[in-house]
């Protein structure tokens, strides 16, 4: 079936905010997101039939949901976005990039890692051209990085600037022990789009998994003030020898952002090599439906753990595989 993301009522106006949401959404920061938000808002609005602004629409509900706020903002706009997508799903069910929205939405905040695979086998069914990266996450949380690092790369090609792409390839390549690749892919990213807090923070995370300190704080300096700024800073500064910094840093991200946090918070206390606490933090994180937590399987310094058995438990509560592909640090 041939995809189109026109409006098929020819409305050009509504069209017109599609293309002005699309184009802020590829700039990825959380004011980039919120005018996307309102740009597909006005197209479903001069179209409330147009299947493709309700997906994208509902995308960046769910961006928001997973990025940027927490506790009950959170839980409203991933219910914004399921009805959105839905909405799309029921105005046109064989709308690929409805379905590649849907399948962020149970990765991200239902944690329903089967009916996600089932969506992104779909995706790929409708736009086998455009599903790669959604196809490559679902595979990235079930444990199979080298078969996401697979996919991304071949899928890159098709879209060079894909900047969510680089920053996947940039988290799995680490789990592939390829950390200069994944360094080279986040800052690729960077190039693309200079604002984007998570490719700075994957950047700053993977010079952290190197032992390069003084590079992971250069970085981590750069993030302006909050989340990712708080995450990033005690992120680097754990593999400093300021001890005294690091755990400050800690505790700064824990009382401002532990509600948001919490998976982020669990790979800080891996770095420092305390499990117990890591546990405890991966524990929260569940019960905040944490996005961080599709990540568990491809992330080197929490599969330190990976032969504890509450590593083994955690995963059956989450509803993961207990076995990965992935490389653990020493």
């Amino acid at each position: 079936m041939v995809q189109s993301d026109r409006p098929p009522s020819g409305n050009l106006a509504a069209y017109n905010d599609f293309l002005q949401g699309r184009f802020y959404a590829q700039r990825e920061t959380e004011a980039d997101q919120r005018k996307a938000i309102d740009y597909f808002t006005g197209a479903t609005r001069l179209d409330p039939d147009y299947a493709a602004a309700w997906a994208a629409l509902g995308d960046e509900q769910a961006i928001i949901a997973g990025n940027y706020v927490g506790g009950s903002e959170a839980a409203q706009s991933w219910e914004m976005a399921r009805a959105s997508v839905k909405h799309a799903l029921r105005l046109d069910p064989e709308l690929a990039m409805a379905h590649d929205a849907y399948t962020f939405i149970l990765i991200s905040a239902d944690h329903d890692w089967k009916r996600a695979e089932a969506e992104a086998q779909r995706t790929h069914q409708l736009a086998p051209d455009k599903a790669y990266y959604t196809l490559a996450t679902v595979q990235g949380a079930l444990g199979h990085a080298q078969q996401a690092v697979d996919l991304l790369r071949h899928g890159l090609p098709t879209d060079p600037l894909c900047v969510r792409c680089y920053d996947y390839l940039a988290r799995y390549l680490p789990a592939l022990g390829e950390f200069d690749q994944a360094a080279q892919a986040a800052r690729r990213a960077l190039q693309i789009n200079p604002e984007s807090y998570f490719s700075r923070a994957q950047l700053t995370y993977i010079y952290a998994m190197q032992g390069n300190a003084a590079s992971a704080l250069q970085v981590a300096q750069q993030e302006p003030p909050g989340v990712f700024r708080d995450s990033a800073l005690a992120i680097a500064l754990q593999i400093g020898s300021n001890r005294t910094a690091a755990g400050a840093a800690l505790q700064t991200a824990i009382a401002k952002d532990a509600g948001d946090s919490a998976y982020q918070i669990a790979e800080i206390y891996a770095l420092r090599r305390d499990p117990d606490t890591m546990f405890k933090w991966l524990e929260r994180a569940n019960q905040n439906r944490d996005p961080g937590i599709e990540l568990l399987l491809t992330d080197p310094p929490v599969l330190r753990y990976k032969n504890d058995p509450r590593f083994a438990a955690f995963c059956k509560k989450v509803g993961l595989p207990t076995t990965t592909d992935a490389r653990a640090m020493p």
